[in-house]
């Protein structure tokens, strides 16, 4: 694989780059998102809906101090604010909390779209070389730089698709954990916001 991938040309030391950063992004996110599934508490959450819901909102407030949960997180946010700000102080949490989310999503979507960029620069570079050498004098050193050449752009090419597949799942995944999380927060500050208005 070392020695294919030395065939590929100078064009694949940024593809290798590209990969290893990738790589390290879908690790971090697939971490991230399983240590937010163990964050998670239901519980918690019910508990401080119910509460709310029979206008003790000071102990809601309370019940959900020190909770990981990020619903749990910006309910209680919302509920120090609610006499100043409720809407802004909801905001401003589920803003943190997705932006902690979204925190590598960019980098990926670059990916899916540089690594086949890079890929057919190097296609490009490899049918230089290949037709560079045609004004040559031996047929033989001709034939081996043109298959040579012929060689490297298409290594080059299939590195960088790999590239971006290697991107595009993971980020198509993420994307779509991200619109479930705003959903699940949007959902949770719209209940929040229609008890305390009914306690009003």
């Amino acid at each position: 694989m070392f020695q294919l991938f030395l065939k590929g040309g100078p064009i694949m030391w940024p593809i290798l780059v590209l990969s290893i950063v990738t790589l390290g992004v879908v690790i971090e996110r697939a971490l991230f998102l399983v240590q937010e599934m163990r964050c998670q508490d239901h519980a918690t959450v019910h508990h401080i809906f119910e509460l709310v819901e029979h206008g003790k909102i000071e102990d809601a407030a309370q019940a959900g101090k020190g909770s990981k949960d990020r619903v749990a997180r910006i309910l209680i946010q919302g509920l120090e604010h609610r006499h100043s700000s409720l809407n802004d102080a909801l905001l401003e949490a589920s803003s943190q909390e997705l932006e902690r989310h979204n925190r590598g999503l960019v980098t990926l979507d670059t990916a899916v779209t540089l690594g086949p960029l890079l890929g057919l620069l190097g296609t490009v570079t490899g049918m230089i070389r290949a037709f560079g050498v045609i004004g040559g004098n031996a047929i033989a050193d001709k034939q081996q730089a043109i298959t040579g050449g012929v060689a490297e752009a298409l290594i080059a090419v299939s590195f960088g698709l790999g590239v971006a597949i290697l991107a595009i799942i993971p980020l198509n995944f993420f994307t779509a954990r991200l619109e479930k999380v705003r959903r699940q927060l949007e959902g949770a500050m719209n209940r929040l916001t229609i008890l305390l208005s009914k306690g009003d």
